[in-house]
């Protein structure tokens, strides 16, 4: 009857590469954002001819390809000359001038930076970074506690250009004016991807991901009509990865229908973030709200409070907003009953796409 003829062997797979459907992959061609990354390659441009080059302020929606345009272009940059240092950080990590000066240092491959202080380690990279023109690309740079390394490098590096990358629009305007007068940026907005680009972007990952043929058409077209309805590539991919294990999981050698709909009932449970990437005091906030769940954020303030918490209501607010950007929880507004007007804090379900 071969019953077991179209079953999955133990040393058999549906991926080619599994990798390549982690958020963080960067492909070798990037689909639809030619326009970006010639914008972000023309600030730059001036670097090449050892001129001072223009800075960039990046914006848009979560999962639309933004540090992924910049990736690319420094890939670029690094093929055409060795003349223009490229230096790339994320600051949801790298959130202060200290991180963010000790992690220039160790790009730049130098050593023995325990124990310096901020002003003895960007005196370290000036001595280096002026002998060569640079790059700098700061992602998520809403993530920031402080803005003193961006006045150092506007300042005291001669030949640079800055680009900044966020999600939010209106992030620059409370940018510290100090910094921002001598920023002088241009302004690059990536646009959300229509569905049909969408699609092809699915498409495309597809070949690097899976081997040819396993998918049916119907199944990539529900992943893909969803990725479309939630405006994020991540989540798309994520879609993509757990329909793939769910198959391997049935021993199946294609992926159905079926497995698409068990990835996406499990969206819920998807985050781009993981816990260790946060900084020590939304570490502590969010160990709070796993020991107090479903709270009520002034009450959460007052545990904090107790538990040593030093900053104030305005700020625990701001990084309880920080943590639900990341998916770490969610917040609840409720007006009028018993409540009154408060928001619930709750915590959402963490896990990462490599973890899947």
């Amino acid at each position: 009857m071969g019953l077991f003829k179209d079953m999955l062997k133990d040393n058999e797979s549906l991926f080619k590469d599994e990798i390549a459907l982690d958020y963080d992959y960067l492909p070798k061609v990037l689909p639809y954002r030619e326009k970006e990354q010639r914008q972000i390659a023309t600030c730059i441009a001036p670097l090449l001819q050892k001129r001072n080059a223009r800075n960039l302020f990046v914006y848009g929606a979560p999962g639309i390809g933004k540090t992924a345009a910049a990736r690319h272009v420094l890939l670029d940059l690094e093929k055409e000359t060795d003349d223009v240092i490229p230096i790339y950080i994320n600051c949801w990590k790298k959130n202060t001038t200290y991180r963010i000066a000790y992690e220039i240092c160790e790009l730049l491959g130098l050593k023995f930076l325990q124990n310096k202080k901020s002003d003895e380690l960007v005196k370290l990279a000036k001595d280096i970074l002026n002998k060569k023109s640079v790059v700098f690309i700061f992602d998520e740079v809403d993530k920031l506690e402080d803005f003193d390394f961006l006045y150092f490098i506007l300042e005291e590096i001669y030949r640079k250009s800055v680009i900044l990358i966020t999600n939010y629009r209106t992030w620059f305007a409370g940018l510290d004016e100090r910094v921002k007068s001598r920023l002088t940026a241009e302004t690059l907005e990536f646009k959300q991807y229509n569905a049909e680009e969408t699609k092809g972007i699915m498409k495309h990952r597809l070949g690097y991901a899976f081997y040819d043929n396993v998918w049916e058409d119907d199944a990539f077209n529900i992943a893909a009509e969803k990725t479309a309805e939630l405006k994020d590539i991540r989540s798309g991919l994520y879609i993509l990865k757990e329909a793939g294990l769910a198959a391997e999981e049935r021993a199946s050698r294609k992926i159905i229908a079926a497995h698409v709909r068990l990835a996406i009932s499990k969206l819920e449970d998807f985050s781009v973030k993981k816990s260790t990437d946060l900084g020590e005091e939304l570490r502590k906030i969010l160990h709070l709200i796993k020991e107090n769940n479903n709270v009520k954020i002034g009450d959460l303030y007052k545990i904090y409070q107790e538990h040593g918490g030093v900053v104030s209501y305005k700020t625990f607010q701001r990084k309880i907003k920080k943590l639900q950007d990341g998916k770490f929880i969610s917040v609840t507004k409720t007006e009028g009953g018993d409540l009154g007007n408060t928001s619930i804090i709750k915590l959402a379900g963490i896990k990462k796409l490599t973890d899947f």
